[in-house]
């Protein structure tokens, strides 16, 4: 007899567990782009660009996740840049890993609202035609994200080409979801990013759209 309740509780157990697990789809995964300001040191040489963004992860409950994603952002640098600071054809980058915890909320209906933030790797990389910055050349703000040294004028020469940094970071943000079939919703967010590279921190804040299932 004992056995026989012993079963029924643990049959009873599975049947709760895979209810539940019914309740809410157990991954999770987001696509989307936009577009963006650069904030801080590097927002004072570069424009609103593009942003690309894809990543997924796990569902701990209908309201919490976890996930891993990936963000590409495009540096713009302003023509008055290029030209008044001796940059030409500069370019550059910053990308990201990073993992975040999501918390969303439904509006009722079709509509939700969602929260979201983490921290991970980040990397930014400009460049620019190599040339070689002799010695007694009047130095540029700009030439700073190349890791160019100097105080008023060159001392030794240096060559100024591409210039890659790396550091650690965080992000947080939100954002409105609206969905339209029972895996797939809309959504657009608004996300800050602060990464501590070594000669100056990189911060830029993405508007996103996209799609999240």
């Amino acid at each position: 007899m004992r056995k026989r309740i012993v079963f029924l509780l643990a049959f009873c157990g599975l049947g709760m567990m895979a209810a539940s697990a019914q309740t809410f789809r157990r991954y999770n995964f987001n696509v989307g782009g936009g577009y963006g300001d650069p904030l801080g040191e590097v927002g004072k040489y570069t424009g609103a660009s593009y942003n690309v963004v894809g990543g997924g992860g796990l569902n701990l409950s209908r309201s919490f996740g976890v996930k891993a994603e990936y963000m590409y952002y495009n540096l713009r640098f302003d023509g008055s840049v290029k030209d008044k600071q001796h940059l030409p054809d500069a370019s550059g980058h910053v990308q990201s890993i990073s993992l975040n915890l999501s918390f969303d909320h439904s509006l009722g209906g079709k509509w939700g609202v969602y929260a979201i933030g983490g921290g991970g790797w980040y990397q930014r990389l400009v460049d620019a035609r190599s040339q070689v910055l002799a010695q007694g050349a009047q130095c540029q703000p700009a030439w700073a994200l190349w890791g160019i040294k100097c105080d008023g004028l060159i001392v030794t020469p240096q060559t100024l080409s591409s210039h890659t940094v790396d550091g650690f970071g965080y992000n947080f943000g939100g954002g409105l979801t609206y969905r339209f079939n029972k895996k797939a919703k809309f959504y657009v967010e608004g996300r800050y990013h602060h990464a501590n590279t070594p000669d100056q921190h990189t911060i830029v804040f993405p508007v996103t759209g996209g799609l999240r299932w």
